[in-house]
């Protein structure tokens, strides 16, 4: 029995390690796989258990990035160090307007949107403006070619789009990336600035969710959420060093086709089935 739901950990550790950092939604798919492998637990658990193995995709981003983002580093010069403490002070300005609309209406918007009709919308509609905003950018020369150069404004408005992705299926990685490519960001510095990003919205929203759920675990709950963090991590990794290998030579055009698709099956999975969601 342990055995069989550790299985299933370990597969939802896997779907959250691929989706949480390709611009695809991972709401969008870790509902589509709940639908398939419900783990034997209670709600409150499995609520907390989806937002808390985000943070095994986090750790991923700081293994990854530890230098880049270490601004203690002695192998830095003072400007480098200086660019640094830059960067985070840009990553916390961006996350400003997310973290007081999140925790001020994060209940509403669930109550509101979460359901698998605004998920495929809403996985379509951005599909679709990945594939508009590579079309137009398809002449354009990206203004900012580095982290350095990320300007706090545009830092600011980026976080500002990032308000859409508190409805569920947008993907926070997609709506951050569209937004910073629209901004005149390369693909580069749009992916690895969402990445930083992430950092303190999925730390803080999985700090919300552990002190809500409480620290009582049983030994089976424990065992679950290890492995679905843990194997999120390792996925994490290598799901990160495809996407920067992968936006070398492509654009994300890729992506808003697979959000088509997948929003175009969930509608039509959820119009046979029912929805409970």
């Amino acid at each position: 029995m342990v055995f069989i739901e550790i299985l299933k950990a370990i597969f939802l550790g896997i779907v959250e390690g691929i989706t949480e950092w390709l611009p695809i939604s991972s709401t969008g798919h870790m509902i589509l796989v709940d639908e398939f492998i419900k783990l034997d637990v209670s709600k409150e658990f499995l609520d907390m258990f989806m937002v808390v193995i985000q943070l095994g995709a986090i750790l991923a981003v700081l293994v990854l990035y530890f230098q880049k983002l270490n601004p203690f580093s002695r192998k830095k010069t003072l400007v480098e160090r200086k660019q640094t403490w830059s960067l985070w002070l840009k990553v916390i300005i961006a996350c400003l307007p997310a973290a007081v609309i999140g925790l001020i209406f994060d209940d509403k918007i669930n109550e509101l949107f979460f359901n698998a009709w605004t998920i495929a919308i809403t996985l379509i509609v951005y599909g679709v403006l990945f594939i508009i905003v590579e079309i137009f950018n398809r002449k354009r020369k990206p203004k900012v070619r580095e982290l350095s150069q990320l300007p706090y404004s545009m830092a600011f408005l980026i976080g500002v789009f990032q308000l859409l992705a508190l409805i569920p299926g947008t993907s926070r990685s997609g709506v951050t990336i569209i937004s910073a490519l629209l901004l005149g960001a390369s693909r580069f510095v749009a992916a690895e600035f969402t990445f930083f990003l992430a950092i303190p919205v999925m730390v803080g929203a999985s700090a919300l969710k552990l002190v809500k759920f409480g620290f009582s675990y049983t030994g089976m709950e424990i065992a679950i959420l290890i492995a679905g963090v843990l194997t999120a991590f390792l996925v994490s990794i290598l799901a990160i060093k495809f996407l920067m290998k992968y936006i070398k030579k492509h654009d994300f055009k890729i992506f808003g086709i697979y959000r088509i698709l997948l929003g175009i099956a969930v509608i039509i999975y959820f119009s046979i089935v029912g929805t409970s969601v």
